[in-house]
């Protein structure tokens, strides 16, 4: 194990664009950043770089998040090197459309397993760590404004997300008052717009704030939650007021 006084930090998903922005905020915060990473070595390793600039003891590893071997895995590695974990940033997610009446099983799995799936044995993972150190710990989970809305087109994802958010309060509830459980619900963040169908224009017009989140909408949220300890089970939207509609 690596002796540090560093709080230390679990994290699925960093290796996107929304999640290495978290996940260099959350190393710039003072954590060591365990992180991992599933289609993009490369990706996964130039933010590593970038991470052990601010936290030299920073590490990565490759793990398939809707495969439950995969993450137990990624916590046997993370337990030989670290003593402790104080935070799990589970923020993995898999995203595309799927039209009805034609989702596949193949489509099903490819989601749900990654988003919500994943989330779980994860957050399993995690806590089965917290709950035997004194000083408990903090998980945020990554949803999406998505489960409260009818997407058409979309019905795996948020149903995924919306599993989520339902597994964030019931974590909370059985983990309270050494786990602090919360969920971050984005809006339409303009970094992941090419994953969006239609226009900008066209989403712009159905947020009352008038413009698509930025990343740092994201983070900020994060760090709030990070410095208040007296908030768990909650779904925070960080949406413009798109829910509004």
């Amino acid at each position: 194990m690596k002796p540090s006084g560093r709080k230390v930090c679990f994290m699925t998903g960093a290796s996107g664009k929304l999640g290495s922005e978290i996940a260099l905020s959350i190393a710039g915060q003072g954590y060591t950043v365990f992180f991992t990473w599933h289609a993009s070595e490369e990706k996964a390793l130039d933010l590593l770089d970038k991470i052990r600039w601010l936290s030299p003891e920073s590490m990565t590893t490759r793990c398939d998040v809707s495969k439950t071997a995969d993450i137990a895995a990624a916590f046997d590695l993370f337990r030989k090197n670290f003593p402790k974990l104080d935070l799990l940033m589970a923020s993995a997610s898999n995203f595309f459309g799927t039209p009805l009446p034609d989702v596949s099983e193949e489509q099903w799995d490819s989601l749900v397993d990654t988003n919500l799936k994943g989330t779980f044995f994860t957050m399993q993972e995690a806590v089965r760590i917290m709950q035997n150190q004194d000083s408990g710990g903090k998980i945020i989970t990554m949803s999406d404004i998505a489960a409260g809305m009818v997407w058409r087109d979309f019905a795996p994802y948020t149903v995924s997300k919306a599993g989520i958010q339902h597994l964030t309060r019931i974590f909370a509830k059985k983990y309270a008052p050494g786990i602090l459980v919360n969920s971050i619900a984005p809006g339409t963040v303009s970094q992941a717009l090419e994953s969006i169908p239609g226009p900008g224009n066209e989403l712009i017009g159905k947020i009352p704030l008038g413009r698509l989140g930025d990343p740092l909408d994201i983070v900020k949220t994060i760090l709030f939650l990070l410095e208040n300890d007296y908030i768990t089970g909650q779904v925070i939207n960080v949406d413009g007021g798109r829910l509004l509609h």
